[in-house]
């Protein structure tokens, strides 16, 4: 395991990193502005596992992909990753180039994560999320669902061993949401790739996810599937057990 970020520990228990997780988060804190955004999380996910966290707004998600993503240090605890791991980000909304083509936006970005031959990869990438017949096309008169698709061909440039995505379904209709999760599942199941999402979907949550985290108030406040989530509050459907277990639990 390779150390991503490490804050001070001010006396805690020395914790250390779990074998075989490609994300490893040990009893990270982190304030913003003067607010305890995150009071001790743990998480661990390993190739080919998806994770996700659900959670109010405000509740740190963002802050927490982004210590994972190493973008943000913890002010305590530590977040580690496998030697050699490389980590693809995908943000709710476009983070590409609007004037460029979506070709153009993916070789730049290619060369970027320094490719070897940014031109094929790119025409691999454009495929692989099923944007090759509008590869041509100015990125900004892409569909929202073909944008996040960009958004998701980006992030794999350099080939990561892990998916780190901020509600990245939150901006799409229903139709653009299922093939968007079949792009990842078959990305999954080719590659092994390790992939952690926020959503505060728990019906997309317990589809997508192997398992989930709630946070509330700083805190992991549940972890585990859909099941054990709608056993917190149980109804005569699982559905609406888990969504009502999510708002109990989650302080909404």
């Amino acid at each position: 395991m390779e150390q991503m970020t490490q804050g001070t520990t001010d006396g805690a228990t020395t914790t250390h990193p779990v074998p075989g997780a490609v994300i490893d988060v040990a009893d990270v804190t982190y304030a913003y502005r003067g607010t305890r955004v995150l009071r001790g999380v743990s998480l661990q996910v390993a190739a080919g596992q998806s994770l996700a966290l659900l959670g109010a707004n405000g509740a740190g998600k963002t802050t927490l992909l982004e210590l994972c993503a190493g973008t943000r240090k913890p002010d305590t605890g530590r977040v580690t990753r496998g030697p050699g791991t490389a980590i693809g980000w995908v943000p709710p909304r476009g983070a590409y180039y609007g004037r460029l083509s979506a070709r153009e936006n993916l070789r730049i970005f290619c060369r970027l994560e320094g490719v070897a031959d940014p031109v094929a990869r790119a025409d691999e990438l454009l495929a692989s999320t099923r944007l090759a017949e509008a590869g041509d096309r100015r990125a900004d008169r892409l569909s929202t669902g073909m944008g996040q698709r960009l958004n998701l061909a980006i992030a794999l440039a350099g080939t990561p061993d892990a998916l780190l995505l901020d509600e990245p379904t939150a901006t799409l209709s229903p139709d653009q949401r299922v093939r968007f999760w079949d792009l990842i599942a078959q990305l999954r199941d080719e590659t092994g790739l390790a992939v952690i999402f926020s959503t505060q979907s728990v019906p997309e949550a317990g589809r997508q996810a192997d398992r989930m985290m709630l946070l509330g108030g700083g805190v992991i406040v549940f972890t585990g599937d859909i099941a054990e989530l709608a056993a917190r509050a149980p109804r005569d459907d699982m559905l609406d057990a888990a969504e009502a277990a999510f708002i109990e639990l989650a302080g909404e």
